[in-house]
Formats: C-alpha cells, structure tokens, sequence
C-alpha cells in the first residue's frame, strides 16, 4: 500500500448508502488520504488481501499503511480523521457516544443488504440475516 495514504478503505460498489458516502468522501479528501477499493469491481479478489468476500461483506474494512485491520466504526474515524475532520472524531470516541455509534454501526452492517433491497431470504447469505 502506498505510504502516502492514510487508510485503505474496502467499500462495497453496489450498495447504493455506501455510494453516498464515498462520493463525500471523495469530495472532501482534497490531499487523497484515503485510499478507497470497491469490492464490488470485477477484478476485485478478496484472497489477495487474505480475507473471504463475506467477512469483508459484513462490516466496513480498512487497512492502515502498515497492513493492520481496521473494522466497523474505527474505519469511520479514521477516514473523517484523514479528510480534516478530527476534532468531531474525538467526540465519537467518548465512552458513551463510541459506544452508541458502535451498536448502530453493529445493526446497520447486520441490515445494510435488506435495507438497500439487495437481499431476502432466499437471496442473502446467512451471515447477512438479521
């Protein structure tokens, strides 16, 4: 990974919210900072990252410079960090506050396929039930 970014964000392409998001994203990291991989590309294969499509599927995941994971909530704070926003990340890491943000990030991953239309019962993997 190239040392000059910040995170490396694996983002799901076809997710329509997950879209929005990395629109702003893009937006606003003037500096590219942020590193962002869609999963949902063709050539994409999760192997090469040592992970299986589903455990990247079920929570956002990024890798910081030095190779290490980052899951759910962290990912956030570390992009909004990249793009100029650390004085509202700090507030996310307040116990009370991290841990709310932590339990919605928890239901919205566990949801996020029905929520957009892109699972049922017969079409959503296991994992993906809530």
């Amino acid at each position: 990974m190239n040392g000059s970014h910040d995170i490396e964000v694996f983002y799901d392409g076809d997710c329509p919210l997950c879209l929005r998001e990395i629109r702003m994203i893009r937006k606003l990291d003037r500096n590219q900072r942020v590193r962002l991989t869609d999963m949902a590309s063709p050539g994409f294969r999760p192997g090469a990252y040592g992970k299986t499509m589903d455990e990247l599927m079920a929570r956002i995941h990024g890798r910081s410079p030095d190779g290490s994971w980052l899951e759910g909530v962290e990912v956030f704070r570390r992009v909004y960090h990249a793009v100029g926003f650390g004085p509202l990340v700090a507030v996310t890491r307040l116990p009370g506050v991290r841990h709310l943000l932590d339990v919605a990030y928890r239901v919205f991953a566990r949801n996020r396929l029905k929520w957009t239309g892109r699972c049922n019962g017969e079409t959503c993997p296991a994992a993906y039930k809530g």
